[in-house]
């Protein structure tokens, strides 16, 4: 069903200079690899903080606020710099299950935190109780790992 989209997208001449040219390739993978840094960070703020742990000092729904500009931008960025990483090798995404888990855990990991989250960090501390917040804290940090996992696996198993 996808196979047409995915051979259209291999195909273009977009595809073709990140796989020909030296450069393009390494800066983009360099400018995903710190993005990816920045956004794993801004999540584990925040879910440290849903542990109990962390910055305890300050409220979660203040810790949020502070990182949601960071968490936003740098989701954007890592899009903006998957695309063409993507690209590239589309074919090679298309038939790797990792890459398939992979956007499986991205969709659950963006419900998770710009959804559940949220609405966790919106409430005063002690409205869900001790555990959910802890809960949804582990699922974060479960479901982005596993992002980052399958993204390595794709590179050396597909």
């Amino acid at each position: 069903m996808l196979q047409p989209f995915f051979e259209w997208m291999q195909g273009l001449r977009f595809s073709a200079f990140f796989l020909e040219s030296v450069w393009p390739t390494p800066i983009v993978q360099v400018i995903h690899l710190s993005t990816v840094a920045l956004f794993i960070g801004s999540v584990l703020v925040v879910d440290l903080r849903l542990l109990g742990r962390g910055l305890i000092d300050q409220s979660i729904s203040e810790l949020t606020r502070k990182v949601q500009p960071f968490l936003l931008w740098s989701f954007v960025v890592l899009v903006l710099t998957g695309i063409p990483q993507m690209s590239s090798t589309a074919l090679k995404q298309y038939y790797s299950p990792f890459f398939w888990w992979k956007m499986g855990m991205v969709f659950f990991g963006l419900i998770v935190t710009f959804g559940v989250r949220r609405y966790i960090a919106s409430k005063e501390e002690g409205y869900f109780g001790l555990v959910w917040p802890k809960v949804i804290g582990l699922t974060s940090i479960a479901l982005w790992t596993s992002v980052t996992i399958g993204a390595r696996l794709i590179g050396l198993l597909s």
